[in-house]
């Protein structure tokens, strides 16, 4: 039985995905180049994003918040002591386990975070400032459908036992 030919729409598909394909990595470069051009404005900025899953979600443990933000434990510690430093976030003891910590954001730190959104909003003004609110809104409800379908498709990690769950 010979291949059943590929629909017009089929082939415009995997066009369309070959070009995502290409246009992600190419947004990933420019905003790894925006992070670096704000570098020089301060070298801490990268810390700075903690606080968002932070003010989000409350207190978390610091484990939980690399999980949170998927990223390796070691450098949310460091992130985390830079925060802790500059007095954006502070250490409280866990009401479920008195050997543990949460992270709190202070009022400081709500501060640094509503000027890092104010910072950003101000740059996709300017970057969109051309475009109509229907092609704006387009984008926003695709691209966050897009991340929250990447979100979904990680693996899952296995559950880490709480200590007290370790025998």
């Amino acid at each position: 039985m010979p291949p059943t030919p590929r629909s017009p729409v089929e082939g415009d598909r995997d066009r369309q995905l070959r070009t995502l394909g290409e246009q992600l990595p190419r947004f990933m470069r420019l905003v790894h180049a925006l992070k670096n051009a704000q570098a020089g404005e301060s070298r801490d900025r990268a810390a700075l994003v903690l606080l968002y899953p932070l003010v989000q979600s409350g207190p978390l443990r610091q484990g939980a918040l690399a999980e949170r933000v998927h990223a390796d434990p070691s450098t949310v510690s460091r992130h985390v002591g830079v925060l802790i430093e500059q007095g954006l976030v502070q250490r409280v003891p866990d009401e479920t386990d008195g050997r543990a910590s949460r992270l709190v954001v202070t009022d400081a730190g709500r501060a640094a975070l509503a000027q890092l959104r104010a910072e950003r909003e101000a740059h996709l003004a300017r970057v969109t400032a051309g475009w109509d609110t229907a092609d704006l809104t387009a984008l926003t409800t695709l691209f966050g459908r897009l991340v929250d379908d990447f979100t979904a498709s990680l693996p899952a990690e296995p559950a880490t036992p709480s200590p007290r769950e370790i025998p």
